[in-house]
């Protein structure tokens, strides 16, 4: 498995920290300016300007309590506003997640900084529902165009700085900062909540001046994409679903479906079951919660690969353990009990991001071999579908029934759909 991996492009080996921009390929690979030096040195700027950048768009998690209070909307329109950010993304993906190929990998990167610190000046200056709304679109857009971009130029940096040494240290980085950034995002806003004064200010405004520096920074960073004399005709990703794999494909969309509702769940109404149900009302304790999830990801995905066991083993694996982490959330909103919720948040969060990244080498598996950013943008694409639908849906339900009831059929339905793809995963046609 592991020499197939890698023949593929780098959208295509590491799983979760390749969301926006599924199997585009990269650019062509040149000696940066500067020599392995400058790419070293590159290397580390990319990684904090990515971690810092993807932070940001988690920021607000641990705050929608507080917009609560201020504002009195309820959970349904918590779930509307981060749906909003899962429109930005996928706009995002479809209509630009791929032009880093010809256009640059900084320019990209650096745009979508910018991007981003604009979306945290519309949460500054239109503090209402409406600005909250459009700030979180404007943020996905930022993502979209952000991940597999900085994926790819951490690639090639790594490539310039060490020639010849396998990719498996970037790969590293690229989770960590993705995966870490939005856990440590959560965290940091959490933390300055609490602790800080105006916490719907603080936290912000601390996020732009990290986002800041990076922006400055990235001037440093060379370049590793040679920009073509002749731009290649425009078009928008184009989605592809195997004619002859539909079965296995649909099932793992569900499995990344299933995987993302677990982290929708806690970006968006986590933070108020900790408060309302679980009856914590520290906006730390919401942000570390987050962090837990996203850090128990990133850590399953760092390691499954590595498991001396079958890809059909590992997604076994993933799967029980999302539904166990499941199961022990709910059974802790009903009980309750905050030390069960982390638990089960980091046991979830480890099997969503383990299930996530076999997903992403099994569709890569079933796709022709000229068509695999097709076939990886319709993955990603049932992915944020579950991010937002089960969640929307979550939201809604805690307007007719109790959380701790809408928690239970939120997990009822996760579990189902486990269950439903588990044997077409674990088993997958050569």
């Amino acid at each position: 498995m592991t020499s197939f991996i890698r023949s593929t492009t780098p959208a295509a080996r590491t799983g979760l920290t390749e969301l926006t921009r599924p199997g585009s390929r990269p650019g062509q690979a040149r000696t940066t300016a500067g020599g392995p030096r400058a790419a070293a040195a590159g290397f580390w700027i990319v990684a904090y300007v990515f971690a810092v950048t993807m932070a940001f768009t988690t920021v607000p998690a641990p705050l929608y309590v507080l917009y609560q209070a201020r504002d009195h909307f309820d959970a349904a329109m918590v779930t509307v506003i981060f749906a909003a950010y899962a429109a930005g993304v996928v706009a995002s993906l479809l209509m630009a997640g791929h032009v880093s190929d010809w256009l640059g990998r900084r320019r990209i990167v650096a745009a979508a900084v910018g991007i981003n610190i604009a979306a945290g000046l519309i949460f500054l200056a239109w503090p209402t529902v409406t600005g909250l709304l459009i700030g979180r679109v404007v943020s996905g857009i930022s993502a979209g165009l952000l991940t597999a971009t900085a994926t790819a130029y951490l690639t090639e940096l790594h490539s310039s700085s060490r020639p010849g040494v396998p990719s498996a240290r970037a790969e590293f980085v690229s989770t960590a900062a993705n995966l870490g950034g939005l856990g440590f995002g959560a965290l940091l806003a959490g933390f300055l909540a609490e602790y800080g004064a105006s916490p719907l200010v603080l936290p912000y405004l601390v996020a732009e001046g990290l986002m800041l520096a990076g922006a400055i920074a990235l001037a440093a960073a060379p370049e590793t994409v040679v920009r073509p004399d002749r731009r290649p005709r425009y078009r928008p990703q184009r989605l592809r679903i195997p004619a002859g794999q539909r079965q296995v494909f649909y099932a793992a969309g569900l499995a990344a479906a299933a995987a993302f509702a677990l982290f929708g769940l806690f970006t968006s109404l986590a933070p108020g079951f900790i408060a309302g149900t679980l009856h914590q009302s520290s906006h730390a304790l919401a942000g570390l919660a987050t962090f837990i999830v996203f850090g128990a990801a990133a850590l399953a995905q760092i390691a499954v690969g590595r498991l001396p066991v079958p890809r059909g083993r590992q997604a076994g694996l993933g799967l029980a353990a999302l539904a166990a982490g499941v199961v022990a959330v709910t059974a802790a909103v009903w009980l309750p009990s905050l030390a069960l919720f982390l638990a089960g948040g980091a046991v979830a969060g480890a099997g969503a991001g383990a299930a996530f990244k076999t997903s992403i080498t099994t569709v890569v598996s079933i796709a022709p071999a000229g068509a695999r950013g097709e076939t990886l943008a319709g993955l990603f694409v049932a992915a944020y579908l579950g991010l937002t639908v089960p969640v929307v849906g979550l939201g809604i339900a805690t307007q007719f029934v109790t959380a701790r009831a809408a928690v239970l059929g939120f997990a009822a339905v996760l579990i189902a759909a486990v269950a439903a793809v588990s044997r077409s995963l674990a088993a997958p046609p050569a």
